[in-house]
């Protein structure tokens, strides 16, 4: 055959495969089961073993992305990953959420506030443990946004009907 034919060929295979492709809508995510990670992604990944088979495909690839990349972390960086596992896999959903949301705000604040959130994060883990304690146990002061929102106003009174409506009649009594 000849190469111009050859590669029209090829691009024509290819762009069939393409709209196949489309025509499935989302290219799925390969979404293995526990049991289906190799040994080196079970030790890793161990912590989440319990939740690993109810989290999404999306959520799988980040972790095993994680597992091929901890080999060549140090070990205090494993330490402190596995220590992260082993706490995500504790919360609650709610508590995963929420954490999540945090995540998100944070990410989006500007660079001089994330080095300030960064600096008071800083100042308390310096803290004895029993001063995190304390902390820990007292209630988290009003978020600022709360701070600027309007008091509550009263109830009021419902308003009188216009002079020039008709007056509705009372009900007639029961002969109860």
């Amino acid at each position: 055959m000849a190469p111009d034919l050859v590669r029209s060929l090829t691009r024509v295979l290819m762009v069939l495969a393409l709209a196949a492709t489309s025509a499935q809508g989302q290219i799925t995510l390969k979404s293995p089961s526990w049991n289906e990670l190799g040994p080196r992604d079970r030790q890793t990944l161990a912590p989440l073993a319990q939740d690993w088979n109810k989290l999404d495909a999306s959520q799988k690839q980040k972790w095993l992305g994680l597992s091929q990349r901890y080999p060549n972390l140090r070990p205090d960086e494993q330490q402190r990953i596995q220590a992260q596992m082993r706490d995500w896999s504790r919360l609650t959903p709610d508590q995963r959420n929420a954490a999540r949301e945090q995540y998100k705000s944070l990410k989006a604040l500007p660079p001089d506030k994330k080095g300030e959130v960064q600096q008071k994060w800083q100042e308390y883990q310096n803290l004895p443990p029993e001063q995190k304690r304390e902390l820990a146990a007292k209630p988290p002061p009003p978020r600022a946004s709360a701070a600027r929102t309007p008091a509550p106003q009263p109830p009021r009174a419902p308003a009188k009907p216009p002079a020039s409506a008709p007056a509705t009649p009372a009900p007639a009594p029961t002969g109860q």
